[in-house]
């Protein structure tokens, strides 16, 4: 792979057509380790030192669930988007969070989760369930729900990136980013 422009060689895994911003991007766009379904869990980052995202509500259509885990400590938080806290999440990691660990492990690969968070496991191979496990063994405390807002914050930011229309001009809100190529 190019470290430059982030293109894969011909013939190496994951050549494939690229789109215009990801043969321009500066940045590595990563694929998917797996396709998913973004009805249950439309946003999962990791970022901030957690694994992060937002969650749909199982029993109402209006409402979802900001759920968290932190790297290293595995301090996790749920809560709903108007800061409710979420019933399940009472010492132990809630379905939402166990929802959001099964997604990041699709999105981004068992072995790319369990480095992030650093999760130790003990000869068993990289899974979901490996992982919450992991986790689970070390009883980690529940934190507070602080860091909602800036989750659903960035899950709104994301949806109104994805209304917009394919373009490579540039975004007016995106111009404080230097011009790349650009001679100094």
């Amino acid at each position: 792979m190019s470290r430059r422009s982030g293109v894969t060689a011909p013939g190496r895994k994951g050549d494939g057509a690229l789109s215009d911003w990801e043969r321009s991007s500066t940045a590595r766009v990563i694929p998917p380790a797996r396709p998913r379904k973004l009805a249950k869990v439309p946003f999962v980052e990791l970022a901030d030192g957690r694994l992060q995202g937002v969650v749909s509500s199982g029993s109402d259509i209006g409402r979802v669930y900001v759920s968290s885990v932190a790297a290293g400590t595995y301090a996790f938080a749920c809560s709903t988007n108007n800061n409710r806290p979420c019933g399940g999440a009472r010492g132990m990691f809630c379905n939402h969070i166990r929802a959001l660990i099964n997604e990041a492990v699709l999105q981004y690969g068992a072995e790319r989760v369990a480095r992030y968070l650093r999760v130790a496991l003990s000869g068993e191979e990289s899974s979901a369930h490996s992982i919450t496990s992991g986790m689970s063994d070390a009883r980690p405390p529940q934190a507070d729900s602080k860091a909602a807002a800036v989750v659903f914050s960035r899950f709104l930011r994301h949806l109104a990136y994805l209304e917009l229309a394919p373009t490579t001009a540039p975004l007016p809100e995106m111009q404080w980013f230097p011009p790349t190529r650009a001679v100094a």
